[in-house]
């Protein structure tokens, strides 16, 4: 069970908030971005991108079954499905809480994307996943042993529903249900981004210092940073393969680059690489909007009781023994 809670940010944040918070307005949808846009710059120099952003949309990562061939949907077309989306599960409508013990207060669906795109990925142009077929039939065969052994033992359960890490928070950060928020924080050397979900906070280094290791592996990856014109590009590897994101391996490779197109609106792009999971390289693109700060703590329960009554509730009908 993940339990939210309210209070301060962390103190080492501290000194870095007061610029931030200036920043921070309410989201609304993005305006066209200007050409001619110069973002300011910190006091070292650098693009500004701090602030309050959000990745709040309901445009699916890929593109739907129903809307092969489709790139973009019309306008009417894109308020037709904004009002399905918005429906509560079990009024036919697909329902992000499907499923979820979370009620439907919880969720913020957002909007489809500005330029009416019916996917995420922009690359390649089906808006697929290019899943290599070793992939699907490992993903094919980690499905079912899910649902053959659901509850065998608290490893088995998803790592966001025992509080560790929820693997789209990033990198990628990918929207989700609710808490798509971030804050974009900027030192002499250093970005940190403050994600919402699960208060993960990604420190990212800009002295071209090399990755760690191969033999480390880390959640959320290592990543690094570097400045292409006025675009922040960060390169993360040495994830663990516990991972998993979108049935990627060890050898996850995620390039993210950040590009502030106005004053309202921050580009983000990112592209996903592993040999052995995808037979090339897939991109996907999605405009975080400025909203209104702070970001409060996300925590889940320590002790996790929630955690010992699914584990108790799986034993209980194992002895009760198969339906019939």
């Amino acid at each position: 069970m993940i339990v939210l809670r309210l209070r301060p940010l962390a103190a080492i944040l501290v000194v870095c908030l007061a610029a931030a918070l200036a920043a921070g307005q309410t989201a609304k949808t993005a305006p066209a971005a200007s050409k001619t846009y110069t973002p300011s710059r910190t006091p070292d120099g650098q693009p500004d991108l701090q602030g309050f952003w959000t990745n709040s949309t309901i445009t699916p990562l890929e593109r739907p079954k129903e809307l092969a061939g489709k790139q973009f949907f019309t306008q009417a077309e894109a308020l037709e499905y904004q009002r399905r989306m918005a429906q509560p599960a079990g009024e036919g409508a697909p329902g992000l809480q499907a499923g979820s013990s979370i009620n439907d207060f919880w969720f913020e669906r957002g909007r489809v994307v500005g330029d009416l795109r019916t996917s995420l990925i922009v690359d390649p142009p089906d808006g697929k996943i290019p899943y290599t077929p070793e992939a699907q039939k490992r993903l094919a065969a980690r499905a079912q042993e899910r649902r053959q052994h659901p509850s065998d033992g608290p490893e088995d359960r998803s790592l966001a529903e025992r509080c560790i890490v929820w693997p789209v928070s990033g990198p990628p950060m990918m929207p989700t249900g609710y808490n798509s928020n971030y804050q974009i924080i900027q030192a002499p050397g250093y970005v940190v981004i403050l994600v919402e979900m699960i208060h993960e906070a990604r420190i990212v280094p800009l002295d071209a210092r090399p990755h760690v290791s191969s033999g480390i592996r880390e959640w959320m990856g290592d990543s690094r940073g570097h400045w292409d014109g006025n675009t922040l590009v960060v390169d993360t590897t040495n994830f663990t393969p516990k991972f998993g994101f979108r049935g990627a391996g060890e050898n996850l490779h995620v390039t993210e680059r950040f590009t502030r197109l106005d004053a309202e609106t921050l580009r983000y792009q990112f592209t996903v690489d592993d040999p052995a999971t995808f037979t090339k390289p897939w991109t996907a693109e999605i405009p975080m909007r400025r909203t209104q700060g702070p970001i409060y703590e996300y925590a889940c329960s320590e002790g996790n009781y929630a955690l010992g009554d699914i584990l108790a509730g799986a034993r209980a009908d194992e002895k009760k023994g198969p339906s019939k």
